[in-house]
């Protein structure tokens, strides 16, 4: 009996999908809006599923190029080893990472993507910066670069299309290692690669993330499965006629929508390899990737696969549930039975449900649970699929007379409210989603982010200069840079009370009665004074430091690192006192202040010098001035601008993921309700040809379409946000932050939403203007 039950389904699919291929001009356009609106869905979660081996692909690269990794284990010099020095800067925000490259021996390793070593005052570039500079907008990069480009980085020694990078030739580096922007090494890669475990809160954003991205994908995937449906409709009314039953007559209309979506994986294929080029040919907010990253696994391409016309299969057998469909019509066409509310609360309850356990966990009590995570957020967002032709059914059985346009508009809703809700159904997900994601970056933003204590008002940018490096020339040719204002000119050393491990040790600063002035309030200043500074509260080592005739080292070494100088110095007996005040760090110095004379010419080298610049930052590319100079002083001078702010890297990359994926959503957003919207106006064709023929004008008609999607889309969005608040604030709940709205990204989120449909809308007037012909009443 079952193996028959199991022929009978196989029959009735085969002949559903002989029906799609085989019923004329209808069937095959039936067939194609079904297969472009499941190919969209279907692109986008191979997409998705691709974007965790292209962050694996990434990491690896980068891992295996590793070379300065700021550790105390130097490697000999030998005829296998490398000196390594980095010399990377900035150039528009954008970082360009770069390397010197000096081998000591025949064996030296190659880095990955390079041929051959470059000589000195060569460099070979990534294409992405070869295309740079020989464009007119890399001229002040080409300036900061003096090389000569003899080749391209391979592939393998990038990490992404896009990045900026160059290795040049360098020499003499020996002297300047130093196991930090200088190292010596007999291999690429990381030999300890960082296992520092996630933030539980982190974890939560990627998983909801996740969810909320590709749950519309799914919506999405199964409103295309039910384009035609009115037609369909008609069709399966016939089959009654001659003889099959309800069941049977379902199961063929089954197969028909698979044969769609089956049609509709070849197109999401064909969508996947065009948008794998694409990703390997742009950049979004400074992230690219290669397309032979873009493979998503095996396993998860086969469930889409699969899952994807199983979907179909199940979707039409629910929607013809409710259908009753007799050999003269479908009682559909009459007043169907008031939806019930009750069955559609217990899904987003559902989800409350299961997010309930969690609230007030934070990142104290280890990981959330995914599976609950999971489920909760999916319930809650479906839930709004379920609650939104409720909502839309009872709002417009309420509404009442207007103009011509709006009675249209609203008997067209009322007769199929259905269909309107199943348009929105997927923009109204992804908003919710949306807003609930925005409230939880918003709401833990602040744990992942330092507030910096510079001062930006005295100074905008920061030069660190190797050490040895002199300081006065080089604030010269800052100060005479096109945008400078002033240049605060500070050099910093250590100092200790025993050649080896002190027990008493503190910091020195090294700078003209002026510049001291920035960190200290002095007595009275003239070159060759020496200053203890007092009013530092952490500070206890500079009193037993500060006595006049004691031998200080500047420079000790230490047992774990005693690659020092031990400079002695001795404490002079007109040593004054200075009271510290906060410098442009927001920092309060301890130690000595020492004018350039009292600084013995041995110790020179062990100091380190910072500039602190101000800048005119009305002058167009201030920062590149600047950091060509700095260049030009030394090739190891790596500026840094100063932020009021500084945020986790990885909680940055995953908010970066975010918008990188929304995008996406977006894009299939619009996408699909443009295939959705073109498939409503096929199906009315007729009716708006009789409309024409009787005299109405485009102008109502046109009006009548832009109010069908506007009344549903605006409760669908009036929805969203409820569930979105409600999805936002149990999240905060779990993660044990404060809740609080973000009204302007949730308006933000709502108003893309909005301009989402009204742009879907504009684009199907040409196509609704072609419809609406008498002509179209011809019939053959």
């Amino acid at each position: 009996m079952k193996a028959r039950g199991v022929r009978q389904w196989t029959r009735d699919l085969a002949m559903g999908t002989r029906f799609a291929f085989t019923g004329g001009r209808e069937g095959w356009v039936r067939v194609l809006l079904t297969a472009v609106g499941v190919g969209l869905g279907v692109a986008l979660l191979l997409l998705t599923a691709a974007i965790p081996s292209a962050l694996t692909a990434r990491h690896d690269r980068e891992t295996a190029r590793t070379d300065i990794t700021y550790s105390d284990n130097q490697v000999a010099k030998a005829d296998n080893t490398l000196i390594v020095a980095n010399v990377g800067t900035t150039y528009r925000e954008k970082d360009v990472r770069g390397r010197q490259l000096e081998p000591e021996g025949p064996r030296a390793p190659l880095p990955p993507g390079v041929d051959k070593f470059p000589a000195p005052g060569e460099m070979v570039v990534s294409p992405a910066l070869d295309e740079l500079l020989k464009s007119d907008s890399g001229k002040l990069l080409r300036e900061r670069l003096p090389y000569r480009t003899v080749g391209t980085i391979g592939e393998p020694g990038l990490i992404g299309s896009a990045e900026l990078a160059f290795y040049a030739g360098g020499e003499g580096l020996a002297p300047k290692v130093n196991g930090g922007m200088v190292v010596r090494i007999d291999k690429f890669g990381d030999p300890l690669p960082s296992s520092e475990p996630m933030d539980p809160v982190l974890i939560l954003l990627v998983v909801v993330m996740f969810v909320v991205l590709l749950t519309p994908v799914g919506v999405f995937i199964a409103a295309a499965v039910r384009f035609g449906g009115e037609r369909r409709d008609r069709r399966l009314a016939a089959l009654r006629l001659v003889g099959s039953d309800s069941r049977m007559t379902r199961r063929i209309a089954a197969g028909e929508a698979l044969a769609g979506a089956v049609v509709g994986l070849g197109f999401g294929t064909v969508f996947f390899l065009i948008g794998r080029e694409i990703a390997g040919s742009v950049e979004v907010l400074d992230v690219s990737v290669f397309p032979s990253y873009m493979n998503p696994s095996p396993g998860l391409a086969a469930l889409v696969a699969l899952a994807v016309p199983a979907a179909a299969v199940l979707v039409t057998l629910l929607a013809l549930r409710g259908v009753v469909i007799e050999p003269l019509g479908v009682v559909r066409s009459a007043r169907p039975a008031r939806r019930r509310l009750w069955w559609r609360l217990l899904l987003p309850l559902g989800g409350l449900a299961m997010l309930y356990p969690m609230i007030g966990q934070g990142r104290e009590n280890g990981d959330f649970n995914q599976y609950l995570v999971i489920g909760g957020v999916i319930l809650l967002l479906v839930g709004i699929t379920a609650l939104l032709p409720w909502v839309v059914e009872a709002v417009v059985a309420r509404l009442g007379s207007g103009p011509v346009a709006w009675q249209l508009a609203v008997r067209r809703l009322q007769l199929s409210s259905g269909t309107a809700a199943r348009m929105v159904n997927g923009i109204a997900v992804a908003v919710a989603g949306a807003i609930a994601l925005q409230m939880l970056f918003a709401g833990v933003e602040d744990d992942f982010t330092t507030v910096s204590q510079n001062d930006l008002t005295r100074a905008q940018m920061q030069v660190p200069l190797p050490s040895g490096t002199p300081l006065a020339p080089a604030a010269e040719k800052l100060e005479r840079t096109k945008g400078v204002r002033h240049v605060l000119a500070l050099s910093e050393g250590y100092l200790g009370d025993s050649r080896t491990d002190p027990e008493h040790s503190n910091g020195f600063t090294v700078g003209d009665c002026a510049a001291l002035r920035e960190v200290a309030t002095l007595p009275s200043c003239r070159d060759g004074d020496v200053f203890a500074v007092t009013g530092v509260d952490y500070d206890t080592d500079t009193e037993e430091l500060a006595k006049p005739g004691q031998t200080l080292y500047m420079d000790p070494s230490y047992s774990d690192s005693p690659r020092s100088r031990e400079i002695a110095w001795t404490v002079p007996k007109g040593l004054k006192q200075a009271k510290a005040s906060q410098d442009p760090t927001g920092q309060y110095r301890g130690g000595f202040l020492i004018t350039p004379s009292a600084l013995p010419a041995k110790a020179t080298p062990t100091v380190d010098g910072q500039l602190y610049l101000s800048l005119d930052e009305s002058v167009p590319d201030v920062h590149e001035y600047v950091r060509n100079t700095a260049a030009g002083i030394s090739p190891f001078a790596d500026p840094f601008l100063w932020t009021s702010s500084e945020r986790s890297e990885r909680y940055t990359s995953i908010r970066t993921g975010l918008f990188v994926g929304a995008t996406c959503v977006l894009f299939l957003i619009g996408a699909s309700l443009l295939v959705s919207q073109l498939e409503q106006l096929r199906e009315r064709k007729k009716l708006l040809s009789a409309l024409v023929a009787f005299g109405t004008r485009r102008r109502t008609l046109s009006l009548s379409v832009l109010w069908q999607t506007a009344i549903p889309i605006s409760l669908g969005l009036l929805l969203a946000s409820t569930v979105g608040l409600t999805l936002g604030s149990v999240l905060l709940k779990m993660a044990s932050t404060p809740v609080r709205v973000d009204w302007a990204s949730m308006l933000q989120m709502t108003g893309i939403g909005a301009a989402v449909v009204v742009v879907v809308t504009l684009l199907s007037l040409p196509p609704l203007l072609r419809l609406m012909r008498p002509d179209g009443l011809r019939t053959e």
